[in-house]
């Protein structure tokens, strides 16, 4: 008893000690104490690394929401993936019953040179059996995957011929196209998704108005909606494409308050001409660099939803390990001014998508409100434009809510849909082709069948999914779209057709196209 009574006596007297005492602890000193007295009292053993790497984490998240520490692998697979192409086969595929299929063949790839085609099951990769249980997307990649210039054998059978084919391959670069699609939506407008900004997004942008201008493109449609950012030097090139030289297209202020400003050259595709901009809350980071750089210019009319709010840059500090701490070392702000960085506690967000749902703000764009303190003027027109929460679009366009149904959600992430949309294709590949003998005619006339809709419900009831909601057939016909969108993508070569079919929907797109056919329209959004 007594000894239990000088225990905590011992530790009043240790939580009692005067305040300068405690203020006189290194406090490097106090982390590497904590970290020895974790690893000499804790239940459970733990490692250096393992305490270090907690330690880290726990650091970052005193920080702002963007400050991120990669290790060396995730560092490695994240710089990998910016670089906008891979060495491989260039084709996308997909693990059903037990067995590979290739869903897409990637234009100008060494599959598409080979002659493979989308519904071909490969059987073996370099002699080795790929069908069973024992394959996941992960270890697929790996086979396919390799150095530039070395050779991979395939086995596949061609289902709607019976042909069993051997083929041999030269891996090569295949390109990870961050223009998802560019297309003409009618004789004079053209049409351009952006979904990443990585090393390979200027040239692609570049390639797509060229192209787009041959073919008579008088106004663009420049699509940003889902874009969450990227390389901040990728967003600089794609404003170039749009304003004139010299032109401000964004400032960053660092901690000492300095400021460095980042120009257009002037060496742009598309300086003159219509533009429309569609944004929503999931465009962010580099995406509204560039669109607040269109809208301070008076170049643009912004079509959609109030954007993310992300104004923070990062810059990546390597650890000697390889690792990586990307952090915040600046602000950044538009040419007027603007900050866009929205309100955020340590690491979190108060306003996210979730909140703008239940506040009404995604179906209806004056539930939110700018402080009249965020209030600025764009350069040319001096229409009044808010910061301080991201980029507020010029025309509000409400979400529609059966995309955000919970039951469409569930039973994509269920399997259901994919499964019986290539059960549906694996039994009619060939006669859909003969019906249809290109994209064009696919896109015009097909009509999904109504007992495969009926069938993909059936099943998602089976599994507890069912369908409440009080707007069922816009529900259903939305799933329909994306059944014909998933054809689409695998019957015909080329990576724009599923978004070109799941577009005729896009209620943002429509009013954009509406906006362009009357230019009267287009000119009083731009004006004060």
């Amino acid at each position: 008893m007594m000894g239990l009574r000088r225990c905590w006596s011992l530790m009043l007297a240790v939580a009692m000690l005067p305040c300068a005492m405690q203020a006189q602890v290194n406090p490097k000193e106090r982390l590497w104490q904590t970290l020895k007295a974790i690893q000499g009292n804790y239940v459970d053993s733990l490692t250096d690394n393992q305490l270090v790497e907690a330690a880290i984490a726990g650091m970052m998240s005193r920080l702002d929401p963007h400050s991120r520490y990669f290790s060396k692998q995730d560092s490695e697979e994240m710089h990998e993936s910016m670089k906008g192409r891979f060495a491989g086969i260039g084709i996308q595929y997909m693990m059903e019953n037990d067995s590979l299929y290739i869903t897409q063949i990637i234009e100008g790839g060494p599959a598409e040179k080979a002659g493979l085609q989308a519904g071909d099951r490969i059987l073996r990769i370099d002699s080795q059996a790929v069908t069973g249980s024992g394959q996941t997307n992960y270890t697929v990649m790996k086979k396919i995957r390799g150095q530039k210039g070395s050779n991979l054998s395939l086995e596949v059978l061609r289902k709607y011929t019976g042909a069993v084919l051997k083929k041999e391959l030269v891996r090569d670069f295949v390109a990870d196209h961050s223009v998802k699609a560019a297309y003409m939506l009618d004789a004079k407008t053209g049409y351009i998704n952006l979904r990443i900004f990585n090393e390979t997004t200027r040239q692609e942008i570049d390639k797509a108005l060229i192209t787009l201008k041959k073919e008579g493109m008088q106004n663009l449609v420049l699509d940003l909606q889902g874009n969450g950012g990227g390389y901040v030097q990728s967003a600089i090139g794609v404003a170039d494409e749009f304003l004139q030289k010299d032109q401000l297209v964004f400032y960053s202020e660092g901690r000492d308050k300095g400021r460095d400003y980042y120009y257009s050259g002037g060496f742009g595709q598309f300086q003159e001409g219509k533009l429309v901009v569609l944004i929503d809350q999931s465009t962010a980071s580099a995406s509204e660099i560039l669109t607040g750089a269109l809208q301070d210019w008076d170049r643009a009319v912004i079509v959609g939803r109030r954007s993310f709010g992300k104004g923070l840059m990062q810059r990546p500090v390597p650890v000697f390990d390889g690792s990586v701490l990307e952090l915040t070392g600046a602000r950044y702000y538009t040419p007027s001014g603007r900050s866009i960085q929205k309100p955020y506690k340590g690491s979190k967000y108060e306003d996210n998508a979730l909140t703008r749902w239940q506040s009404g703000e995604l179906a209806d764009g004056k539930v939110f409100h700018f402080p009249d303190s965020l209030k600025y003027k764009t350069l040319v027109n001096k229409r009044t434009v808010f910061g301080g929460g991201g980029i507020m679009p010029d025309v509000y366009v409400p979400v529609d809510t059966a995309e955000f149904s919970g039951w469409l959600q569930d039973i994509a992430v269920s399997g259901i849909t994919s499964k019986f949309t290539f059960e549906y294709l694996d039994a009619n590949r060939g006669s859909l082709l003969d019906i249809y003998k290109d994209f064009a005619s696919f896109k015009n006339q097909y009509t999904v069948p109504a007992s495969l809709v009926q069938k993909i419900r059936e099943a998602g009831e089976k599994n507890g999914l069912l369908l409440t909601a009080a707007d069922k057939e816009r529900v259903l016909s939305l799933l329909s779209l994306g059944i014909k969108a998933q054809l689409a993508s695998q019957l015909y070569t080329g990576n724009d057709h599923y978004l070109q079919v799941m577009n005729t929907s896009n209620a943002s797109l429509k009013e954009a196209l509406r906006i362009l056919e009357q230019s009267t329209q287009f000119t009083k959004f731009l004006k004060p």
